[in-house]
């Protein structure tokens, strides 16, 4: 039996010293896989960016290209990690949504006649197709 009840209190409803504290905090610590706290810090990035993109009903006040770009590029770069621990099926939804987010931000930076880096492209003469469009692959920002 333990020595806390269900709340995490210890017994007699007192509050837990900070000794009591920093020993749970440890043994939490102890049950903690990385790879769970890489996938759990992937999705937040995730999340938040979307917010920033300004995708979650209501929060079109809140886009912030540049904060939707950084969180784009951690997603991308922390993305390996997960699904090698999650494998590539598990982490599927993870890239799906990274993927809809990417092309969010495109079309967003597109409609706002700013580059990837957020500011305004130099005027230049229309000559069709982009090397993206002709190659047919999807344009990655930072790529």
């Amino acid at each position: 039996m333990s020595a806390q009840d269900p709340t995490g209190r210890p017994p007699g409803g007192r509050e837990p010293t900070e000794e009591e504290m920093r020993a749970a905090l440890e043994e939490e610590l102890k049950r903690v896989r990385v790879e769970q706290v890489v996938t759990e810090a992937t999705v937040s990035i995730l999340n938040v960016a979307v917010l920033r993109a300004g995708l979650v009903p209501g929060s079109e006040g809140e886009r912030d290209l540049d904060q939707t770009r950084m969180g784009i590029e951690a997603v991308r770069a922390l993305l390996p990690l997960v699904e090698q621990a999650l494998g590539a099926e598990q982490a599927r939804p993870i890239r799906d949504a990274l993927s809809q987010l990417q092309m969010a931000y495109a079309q967003a930076v597109q409609a706002s006649g700013a580059d990837a880096g957020g500011e305004a492209p130099p005027e230049q003469p229309a000559e069709g197709p982009g090397p993206a469009q002709r190659s047919g692959r999807l344009w990655v920002p930072g790529q």
